[in-house]
């Protein structure tokens, strides 16, 4: 799974959705609900990203994935407080979160290329790289989920910040480091091959889906396309939305089988 942009793309991308995040979720207030994250309200995604920030911030230092924090939000309010003040949330949440980024990004400049700290997708960049990154996409993801929150929707592709360069990058960190994990709920009964298309740039990856661990294999833009039973095509952007499923508005994804999709949606629900 090689990365596909450098850490200085990956930089100026965690930046990027940051200021993003941090806007429209002003804008939408801490208590408007997040329609692309049922059950969440903007306090709670705030909370949720800036502690994610933070705990890979906390491994990049070295500390271990136990050691580093928690990131998952109580449901309940009562809860949610006390993990907001024991992280040092005390005033304006937004400040706080952009504490947090800019002390994640610190992370990130003062860490070796070559650091041995823990990361937990297999056959990824080193550590360093494959932090900023995932820490990238991570912020992109739920910048998108402020957007709703602002907007009352999921945002359309027209509305959107981000190219398809990231979202390609994206998709394959997706397809290539999380579905292929065994802790990855994406299983049938029925074995299945299912291709993934980026219509725009031509990318490709064929996910073999059994009872067992996904196996993804990517495609090069021009390689020939292998058998495959089911497809998913869109473009970088709204493929790579769709497949996290934050479908943006007024966006289809072409697929064979609508059933494929909807496994897809239940199986692959990640926040």
């Amino acid at each position: 799974m090689p990365a596909r942009l450098d850490l200085d793309a990956y930089g100026d991308a965690l930046g990027d959705a940051a200021t993003v995040l941090r806007e429209n979720a002003r804008l939408a207030g801490a208590g408007a609900p997040v329609p692309t994250c049922p059950g969440w309200t903007v306090g709670d995604l705030v909370l949720h990203t800036g502690l994610v920030h933070r705990w890979a911030a906390a491994i990049l230092r070295g500390a271990s994935p136990r050691d580093a924090g928690p990131i998952d939000v109580p449901a309940d309010g009562a809860g949610a407080a006390a993990l907001a003040r024991d992280a040092g949330l005390t005033g304006d949440p937004y400040e706080w979160y952009d504490a947090q980024c800019a002390d994640l990004l610190q992370a990130v400049v003062d860490t070796d290329p070559d650091a041995d700290v823990w990361f937990f997708l297999r056959d990824a960049p080193p550590p360093r790289l494959g932090w900023t990154r995932r820490q990238a996409h991570e912020v992109t993801v739920h910048a998108v989920d402020a957007m709703a929150s602002r907007l009352g929707r999921a945002p359309a592709v027209r509305e959107l910040w981000f190219r398809s360069a990231l979202a390609v990058d994206g998709v394959d960190e997706l397809l290539t480091g999380f579905v292929p994990r065994p802790s990855a709920r994406l299983r049938s009964a029925t074995p299945y091959r299912l291709l993934v298309e980026a219509a725009d740039t031509g990318d490709g990856w064929l996910l073999e889906v059994a009872q067992e661990p996904v196996v993804t294999t990517p495609l090069a833009p021009g390689e020939s396309r292998p058998d495959h039973d089911e497809r998913f095509t869109a473009d970088a952007v709204p493929l790579y939305l769709h497949l996290w499923n934050r479908e943006p508005d007024g966006s289809v994804l072409d697929c064979t089988d609508p059933a494929v999709l909807a496994r897809w949606r239940e199986q692959l629900r990640v926040v």
